[in-house]
């Protein structure tokens, strides 16, 4: 086992965004995970993630804490801890926060890719490593 098996969310940057944060954790350039990448996601009260597609790679969401509301293409469901979402490639998806916490989620994508999309969008903040995410740093 090398150090790249035990992944610690302070030792990876953060992609912060005006709704929230995301903290991939399995990546390619974090840990060699060619197959999939992996994230822990937190969405802001009353924020979340525009309608949008993936078009390479299937999504996987499962919902850790806090509530939400999630479209699939026309439909449009409360969600909540302990359910999973799949989101095939290609299909447009969007989340929203409906609660009053952080709508904490773990993302998944096979293949990976996407988290470099989210990266190189002009609204994302890389904050450094072991660097609280904040909007006024």
């Amino acid at each position: 086992m090398t150090d790249e098996n035990f992944v610690s969310s302070k030792d990876v940057p953060t992609q912060l965004f005006d709704w929230g944060t995301l903290k991939w954790m399995a990546t390619p350039d974090i840990n060699g995970s060619e197959r999939f990448s992996a994230g822990a996601v937190q969405l802001a009260p009353g924020k979340g993630h525009e309608l949008h597609t993936h078009p390479d790679s299937d999504e996987i969401l499962y919902v850790i804490s806090g509530e939400g509301e999630q479209t699939i293409e026309d439909e449009t469901r409360e969600v909540g801890p302990g359910e999973m979402i799949f989101i095939p490639a290609g299909t447009e998806h969007g989340t929203i926060n409906t609660g009053w916490q952080p709508l904490q989620l773990l993302a998944v994508y096979s293949p990976p890719g996407p988290e470099d999309v989210l990266a190189a969008l002009p609204e994302c903040e890389i904050v450094p490593a072991g660097e609280i995410p904040s909007r006024d740093s």
